[in-house]
């Protein structure tokens, strides 16, 4: 897959993602437009700042295994003032606390990371999980 044509998922990704949410959050259930408000409030600054918050994120999406969720928190990780040494240390402690099974994510973390730095990858959109 060449650079553009990855460039083109990441952006087919971040707009599928922001026109979904709008349309979930359209929607009048109290539970699902809370519980998207308590996951932007909680990535705000407070006792931990947001570039912590943002590690945090990180950390938890790897060992969770979950990809959307670890390009997002590299995103704004990126956003918050990570450099790429802190990037890689939240990765070690992903990778350590998952285990082998986070390497193929982590491969995919890295990946974006680079395609980041490059600037190839879009934007992504205000904080909002899925």
């Amino acid at each position: 897959m060449s650079g553009s044509d990855e460039a083109d998922r990441v952006h087919a990704f971040t707009e599928f993602r922001k026109r979904m949410n709008e349309r979930i959050l359209a929607e009048p259930n109290q539970v699902v437009r809370r519980f998207f408000a308590l996951d932007t409030q909680t990535y705000q600054a407070g006792a931990l700042d947001v570039k912590t918050k943002e590690l945090l994120g990180l950390v938890a999406s790897m060992v969770l295994r979950c990809d959307d969720c670890i390009s997002y928190h590299v995103a704004q990780c990126r956003e918050a003032g990570v450099n790429r040494d802190e990037m890689f240390e939240a990765f070690s402690v992903g990778l350590v606390v998952g285990g082998s099974i986070v390497i193929p994510h982590l491969r995919r973390a890295v990946d974006f990371l680079d395609k980041l730095e490059q600037g190839e990858a879009a934007s992504v959109p205000a904080h909002d999980h899925g």
